[in-house]
């Protein structure tokens, strides 16, 4: 069977696909792992059709439904090269996914397992959000306390947020898990969690499962591909990717990654989880301060809904085995290559990386959104820009309807909280000159609504300035399926209470004490 059958749940919403004509967002490039982007990967149409690309699926060592499709990312072009293998690409890193029940049904793999065969050094970024869940405590814990961790456990289901003392327990129990299976101490394990606020994780079911997940390791693509699956929720693909890149010397590193995320996305560091390997040897230093950058530019800069996750969560382990001398010195050439190439992973400027698919696969989206900023003061001012872009509901629901309204993209910068000269703002949507110097440009709007309705992706660029600041930024459109999705699957599975959709307005009185 080919990897890739689309869920009953969403076959309503592929079936007529608003720009189902329309051409990939991802184009050029190499496949970044045989397994998810085989030769069909990079004719993905749109996310409201995805197709099944890869190889056949082997026999799987372990129980669970891993039928979804991959996403197409490709990888930037830089002196790197992609390569098979995903997380397991580096050397020293080993993964699995299974199903281990704690969905709320179906048997869709719901736990993977991530491994280094020695201690590798470790770096995480997480939410800023107050209502950050258990396993963000635990993590930042251990973080806190030491620099090399041995393996990270992400299971979904359950989001272990607003769980109070007991769901901190069960972070605890589920780390001992991992650790008496592994033959390692808890503060060896990382943890990540996705799935319905407020539900404690199915404690009973995890722990008989992690030892088979633990059992079944392997260092294969196939493995790889299954740990990436376990980790979805609302997702319809499944997002990973792997690089190599010459450090110089003559010696080769790799690096690997798999991420989820499709609603709930507006990273602050939705639920956006991931976890990335590499195998370059250096010290937990250099190697925090160049995860956090390349995070800041990455996955800090998609937004789906404006929605902060409770448990947003990256996770970077570098397990040194590629050998060499320590790389220490953040401004080396060495370093720099490393950086760079992490970045691209992650989510460089141009095709591809693991951030971008994230932002392409966002609940009910039909079209990618990338804003470009230029002129700002600096890059910082840039970024923040081109998020409050891509973040408007009201941009992203004009771009949903083929609406080149210039206005909303123009007050979205406006609001963003970066000052500037609003005489000096120029606004292009793809080819189509829309304002220049402040002031509203005559176009054609049949050209520029085509343009919206033709492509899978929208690039729009504005200039706020002469400075020497550029940033970017990803998002999706909003459409009519991103409410159903979230109104139909608010409860996981609980059948909701009246007719859908409601025939009248309804007040709901709401009231949040701070104390």
């Amino acid at each position: 069977m080919l990897i890739g059958s689309i869920s009953h749940r969403h076959r309503a919403i592929f079936a007529q696909p608003w720009n189902g004509g329309a051409a990939s967002p991802f184009t050029g490039g190499s496949p970044a792992c045989s397994l998810a982007h085989g030769a069909e990967g990079s004719s993905l149409r749109s996310r409201n059709a995805p197709r099944a690309v890869g190889v056949a699926a082997a026999a799987s060592p372990v129980p669970g439904d891993f039928s979804i499709p991959a996403a197409p990312i490709l990888i930037p072009e830089g002196p790197w090269k992609a390569v098979d293998g995903c997380v397991c690409a580096p050397k020293g890193f080993k993964a699995q996914g299974m199903y281990g029940g704690l969905r709320a049904k179906g048997t869709k793999a719901d736990l993977a397992l991530i491994t280094c065969d020695c201690e590798a050094v470790a770096a995480g970024v997480f939410t800023l959000n107050v209502m950050c869940a258990a396993p963000v405590t635990f993590c930042q814990e251990v973080l806190a306390k030491r620099d090399t961790v041995r393996a990270v456990l992400v299971n979904a289901g359950q989001a272990n947020a607003a769980t109070g003392e007991q769901g901190y327990k069960d972070s605890l129990a589920s780390a001992d898990a991992v650790a008496a299976a592994l033959g390692v101490s808890r503060d060896e394990v990382l943890l990540e969690s996705t799935g319905v606020i407020g539900r404690r994780i199915k404690m009973e079911q995890l722990v008989a499962a992690v030892p088979l997940l633990a059992s079944a390791l392997g260092s294969g693509a196939e493995d790889a591909h299954r740990a990436a699956v376990a980790i979805t929720t609302t997702d319809l693909v499944s997002k990973s990717a792997a690089l190599e890149v010459d450090l110089g010397s003559g010696r080769t590193v790799r690096l690997g990654g798999i991420a989820k995320g499709s609603g709930m996305i507006h990273p602050n560091m939705a639920t956006m989880l991931s976890v990335i390997t590499c195998d370059a040897p250096v010290t937990p230093e250099v190697w925090r301060g160049m995860f956090k950058r390349g995070s800041i530019n990455s996955f800090n800069q998609i937004t789906v809904d404006g929605d902060t996750s409770t448990n947003d969560t990256v996770i970077g382990l570098a397990s040194g085995l590629e050998g060499g001398a320590v790389i220490s010195d953040p401004a080396s050439p060495e370093a720099q290559k490393l950086e760079a190439a992490l970045t691209a992973l992650l989510q460089a400027r141009g095709q591809g990386g693991l951030a971008k698919s994230i932002a392409w696969d966002g609940e009910g989206a039909t079209v990618l959104i990338e804003c470009e900023v230029l002129g700002a003061p600096d890059a910082a001012a840039a970024n923040k820009v081109a998020k409050s872009v891509v973040g408007s509901s009201l941009a992203k629901s004009a771009i949903f309807g083929h609406d080149p309204n210039w206005g909303r993209i123009a007050a979205a910068a406006g609001y963003s909280g970066v000052q500037y000269d609003q005489e000096a703002v120029r606004i292009q949507l793809g080819d189509t000159l829309l304002m220049d110097k402040g002031q509203p440009l005559p176009f054609d709007e049949k050209v520029a609504s085509a343009y919206l309705k033709s492509k899978a992706d929208v690039h729009g660029t504005v200039t706020i300035g002469s400075g020497p600041g550029r940033g970017m930024a990803w998002g999706c459109d909003l459409s009519y399926d991103y409410v159903k999705i979230n109104a139909e699957c608010a409860l996981s599975g609980v059948e909701l209470p009246g007719q859908w959709p409601p025939t009248a307005v309804r007040l709901v009185p709401v009231t949040l004490e701070l104390h």
